[in-house]
């Protein structure tokens, strides 16, 4: 048997445009594999000679699906160039933004693009494995997530006037402050959330041991763990500081500056993907390999913050006895964060100074550049802006949540493919577990929304003289 190259593209139900080339020896067996992003966005040189309080507004229509965290990320970058102090409820206003767009992403990604897996199973047919056959075959759990997926939309609409592409958050705070009325009826919705995201959570937990092979082998191996938390230790998506933790967890380096990730962040490219391989410095490249998002702000914390949330943290803990490795369990872990988010929403709509008035403050550029940390769905994201005098974009870099686990995933996607893929013969479910992996990292790869459930897929088997030797279509 001759050497083999199998492409999987597009891959299915994530967010955006990537493809999967799986090399065979000639054995069979798999020797490579690569997860490549076949698209590029272009957004640090579309917004070079733009005015710096332009930005927010701008970087939100990176993503349709995460706009409020490149909208938070901006707008803290901003606030730096500013050099002013922000207010203290325009701080709370946009943590309740940027959980609300948490809840409603992550309740995307479980329910929508990942349970049809669990549901259906990772080998039923991929022509009603999806969200269409989920409603089919189990409406109750397709309606919770459309359910909490629109209560989070709806909190974002309420405060911020629109559910994708707000304005809201400008530099040096918010344009408006919250009424009465808005923070009551968002009071309103909260328990409903809860109820639908505590009963996911329970159900989830009830199946993890049908899936004892995925666990085991979905990128399941020893990596750093990299994400924000607070001064005290605990989960945090909007301040604080950056923590590294081992995969015995091990806290390897703390309280480190976000104003100074370039000294802890280095960035590599590949010539197969238009997505960036960040690495932790200090370990070098690719050794210093690690992950961001859910997982990882769950092997770095000491504790959540919110009673139910850290009564399922430590639970969760108790998975591995370090760091918990396995990225199957990235979909455990944003069941958790879904009900921090909403427990921590009702925590800060009942802070006494959530109705303030005074949520912006107005400067001019003071400084000639700045930095935003925040922490959006899948991970850390980072925006780093210079103006010129004018106040004008002269330089921009970005490090989207997504690239800092760009080297996991394709180590994840050759594990899987090691130990699933047989080259004698395809089949459909060992190719969608290859998938799979991929959307236990819930990649937004284009940051634009798309049609769920229509892309195609042709996987063929290819000798080298490049005749057709086995194909899968859906």
């Amino acid at each position: 048997m001759s050497k083999q190259t199998l492409v999987i593209n597009p891959v299915t139900r994530i967010e955006g445009h990537g493809k999967i080339t799986i090399q065979l020896d000639e054995q069979g067996k798999v020797s490579d594999a690569r997860f490549h992003v076949t698209q590029i966005r272009g957004f640090e040189k579309l917004c070079e000679g733009r005015p710096f309080y332009e930005m927010p507004s701008l970087m939100a229509r990176i993503c349709g699906i995460c706009p409020v965290s490149h909208l938070i990320a901006s707008a803290k970058a901003c606030d730096a160039i500013l050099a002013t102090r922000i207010p203290t409820t325009a701080i709370k206003l946009r943590t309740v933004l940027n959980l609300a767009q948490i809840v409603q992403s992550h309740a995307l990604s479980f329910f929508h693009l990942s349970s049809p897996d669990f549901l259906l199973g990772m080998d039923s047919d991929p022509a009603r494995r999806n969200i269409f056959g989920l409603a089919e075959a189990h409406p109750q759990m397709a309606r919770d997530g459309v359910r909490l997926r629109q209560i989070g939309q709806q909190i974002i609409e309420k405060m911020a006037g629109k559910r994708i592409h707000p304005a809201w958050v400008v530099a040096g705070g918010v344009n408006e402050p919250l009424s009465v009325a808005t923070r009551d009826q968002i009071l309103t919705v909260l328990p409903e959330a809860l109820q639908i995201a505590t009963k996911a959570l329970d159900w989830f937990k009830t199946i993890l041991d049908q899936f004892r092979e995925e666990i085991r082998t979905f990128a399941n191996f020893p990596t750093y763990f990299l994400g924000l938390v607070s001064p005290t230790g605990e989960l945090e998506h909007y301040n604080g500081f950056f923590r590294v933790v081992d995969s015995r967890g091990n806290i390897v380096a703390d309280k480190l500056d976000v104003l100074n990730y370039a000294d802890i962040i280095g960035e590599a490219c590949e010539p197969d993907s238009y997505l960036k391989s960040p690495y932790y410095k200090p370990r070098g490249y690719p050794e210093g390999i690690y992950r961001v998002g859910p997982l990882a702000r769950l092997n770095i914390a000491d504790r959540c913050g919110t009673p139910r949330a850290d009564q399922e943290w430590a639970e969760f803990r108790e998975l591995d006895r370090g760091a918990v490795l396995s990225s199957f369990y990235y979909h455990y872990a944003r069941l958790i964060e879904i009900i921090y988010g909403i427990e921590r929403m009702e925590q800060l709509l009942q802070s006494p100074d959530i109705l303030s008035k005074h949520v912006r403050a107005f400067a001019g550029t003071n400084n000639p550049e700045g930095i935003g940390v925040t922490e959006a769905p899948r991970g850390t994201l980072i925006h780093h802006y210079k103006v010129d005098d004018n106040g004008l974009i002269t330089w921009a870099n970005l490090i989207i949540a997504t690239g800092h686990n760009n080297l996991a995933l394709n180590r994840g996607v050759l594990q899987v493919a090691k130990h699933f893929v047989n080259g004698e013969k395809l089949s459909e479910g060992m190719l969608n577990r290859v998938e799979a992996v991929v959307r236990a990292f819930d990649p937004c790869l284009s940051c634009s929304t798309h049609a769920l459930g229509h892309m195609a897929l042709q996987i063929q088997l290819l000798a080298p003289g490049g005749e057709v030797l086995d194909e899968l279509k859906r």
